[in-house]
């Protein structure tokens, strides 16, 4: 079960619970991985995410969890893509990114991707 006060999210996929955590090296992992210039090129990349994009997302954020992953194996997951949207989005809404965190500003990542 993630921990929430740690800034964690969960993941169920395949009958395994898995934690996905927003650290500082799973952020430079998402910069390299998607190619952005700094940090705030990060929200508005992830608003139009290609599912290869979501998978170095949820791949650094399950490495930040603990797990070993890379974005290959996230595609083989056995979940749907609206359950790892929705984890993906946690994980930063628990890093406390969530709307309305910075001013009212709504240009976190996946904003309305999951509803």
């Amino acid at each position: 079960m993630p921990n929430r006060i740690r800034g964690e999210a969960g993941l169920t996929a395949g009958g395994c619970s898995y934690r996905l955590l927003l650290t500082l090296g799973a952020l430079a992992e998402i910069e390299d991985g998607l190619g952005l210039a700094n940090l705030s090129d990060v929200a508005a990349r992830l608003k139009t995410v290609r599912a290869a994009d979501l998978a170095v997302v949820a791949a650094a954020l399950l490495r930040g969890g603990g797990h070993e992953f890379e974005p290959a194996d996230v595609l083989r997951l056995p979940c749907d893509l609206g359950t790892l949207v929705i984890a993906v989005a946690a994980a930063f809404d628990a890093a406390g990114l969530e709307p309305g965190s910075n001013g009212g500003d709504t240009t976190r990542p996946f904003a309305g991707a999951t509803g």
